[in-house]
């Protein structure tokens, strides 16, 4: 198929992208995933794609995800209705038995499955194997609902350094046997952190933090973790950008070198963030960077 590219241009892109290959090869990448870019089949193709791209070219790549919209559509198969209280959602017994079979079943099984026909080596986890995610009740007028207590990141270490993708859906356990649903991000940042991850992004539905919400053109495209302060404040940061933004800043505080916050409706976003100079969405940095 003719993409308008002579050889040329094409050897032209490889060689600008080595620098950044460079940089990241051995290095630990997590990504964050859901949104629009996991319901759009041809985004959750491309997300694929850059993923195992990025896993050939010698980056550890761990891919962490959601899927709140397909727990919320199995519910209402199921003649469930969802509750939320302040954006969480209200897990009883009934509802984490849906979300575990949601997300560590159906959703994580599906993307192994795709990252197997891009070419990768993709192992699924659920945060429960080798109690990865440990959690208690964090709000019992919540249910199981669940605050991170500890990561043991052993089972995902393991993973990487013997070449596989570990792909994680965010259930958790107790010591009890309980088990719980856990938010996409947090859990992100926690694992991320564990990991000391070169880069964590966060991939959402807008094209990061907006001085202006209405106007795309006013990205903000680096913050400092100790500006964020500020920029809640004026209420730049606001809604559901501010527990986005919270568990970057976590991230942050656990070793992560620095937080991307990225449009994944963009077609092969992740590769512009990584390997050329453009970039895409909102850099968050520690102190010193």
């Amino acid at each position: 198929m003719d993409t308008g590219f002579s050889n040329a241009q094409r050897a032209e892109v490889l060689t600008q992208a080595l620098p950044y290959i460079k940089r990241y090869v051995g290095k630990v990448v997590v990504i964050k995933y859901g949104g629009n870019a996991m319901i759009s089949p041809t985004l959750k193709e491309q997300v694929m794609e850059d993923i195992v791209l990025l896993w050939l070219i010698g980056v550890k790549v761990v891919l962490v995800h959601g899927g709140g919209p397909e727990i919320s559509e199995m519910m209402d198969r199921l003649g469930k209705k969802a509750e939320f209280v302040e954006g969480l959602r209200v897990t009883d017994k009934e509802t984490v038995d849906i979300v575990q079979m949601v997300l560590a079943g159906r959703i994580n099984k599906s993307l192994v499955n795709l990252l197997s026909t891009k070419g990768g080596r993709a192992i699924g986890l659920s945060g429960v194997d080798g109690r990865l995610i440990e959690a208690e009740m964090k709000d019992e007028k919540l249910g199981y609902v669940g605050k991170i207590t500890k990561i043991n990141i052993k089972p995902v270490t393991d993973l990487l350094d013997n070449g596989y993708i570990p792909v994680i859906s965010t259930v958790a356990c107790d010591r009890d046997g309980n088990t719980y649903n856990i938010n996409g991000d947090t859990a992100a940042a926690h694992i991320a952190g564990a990991l000391s991850a070169k880069r964590l992004i966060m991939m959402t539905d807008i094209a990061g933090v907006l001085r202006d919400k209405d106007d795309p053109s006013s990205l903000i495209p680096e913050i400092k973790v100790e500006d964020t302060q500020k920029l809640y404040d004026e209420g730049i940061i606001s809604g559901g950008m501010i527990p986005k933004v919270g568990c970057c800043t976590e991230a942050i505080s656990r070793g992560v070198h620095k937080v991307i916050i990225m449009d994944g409706r963009v077609p092969h976003a992740i590769l512009m963030e990584l390997l050329t100079d453009e970039g895409a969405g909102t850099m968050i940095t520690g102190k010193g960077e």
